[in-house]
């Protein structure tokens, strides 16, 4: 007798780029995973600054930022995907699953993605989401091709932390995200195989 398994989803999950991918731009990444179906996935790399800066980016596209502490917050290359595209990780405004803005994504977990330019023009008069991560880009996989990473050893995968997102030094969410799986960074061999 066949038995039906529900297919694995790694929405509101960390990928964790394992030592053997050489694959740029996602060596030593952590991708937070907005999206993930029987499609494939969506996920922004949450461990990769620019060296665009907050204000720069608002400058760029001629509103003010009225947040004194997002102004030196770096823009994150988000992936290899529509890099001149901006997207707006954060906190869910509202209860439930609507959402303050145009163009926005709920994510299971409390978080939203927005790629609407509403959510830039509320953190310019000092109001929107209290916490943001904002890239350009994205990473996507189609149908089976992230699966098809993860079994080959490409990714570890644990549930997500917002506050490796929000709150934890850049520099230190790799090894923040790896000890949510109770490992580190000399634990991990860079040979990729089974066992």
């Amino acid at each position: 007798m066949a038995m039906d398994f529900d297919p694995i989803n790694f929405t509101h999950h960390f990928l964790i780029a394992m030592p053997g991918l050489d694959d740029e731009p996602f060596v030593g990444s952590v991708i937070y995973m907005c999206e993930h179906s029987e499609r494939g996935a969506l996920g922004l790399v949450i461990n990769k600054p620019s060296d665009i800066s907050l204000k720069s980016l608002f400058d760029k596209v001629e509103l003010p930022l009225r947040r004194d502490d997002l102004s030196e917050a770096p823009v994150y290359k988000g992936g290899p995907v529509q890099t001149e595209r901006g997207f707006v990780l954060h906190e869910s405004m509202l209860p439930g699953n609507e959402s303050v803005y145009a163009s926005t994504m709920s994510i299971p977990g409390g978080l939203e993605m927005t790629t609407s330019k509403d959510v830039l023009e509320a953190l310019s008069t000092g109001a929107g989401p209290r916490r943001v991560f904002v890239s350009l880009g994205y990473s996507a996989w189609g149908e089976g091709q992230l699966e098809s990473e993860i079994s080959d050893n490409s990714w570890l995968t644990v549930a997500a932390d917002p506050a490796v997102i929000f709150d934890t030094p850049v520099e230190q969410r790799y090894d923040k995200a790896l000890l949510l799986l109770g490992l580190q960074r000399w634990m991990l061999s860079p040979e990729a195989g089974h066992s």
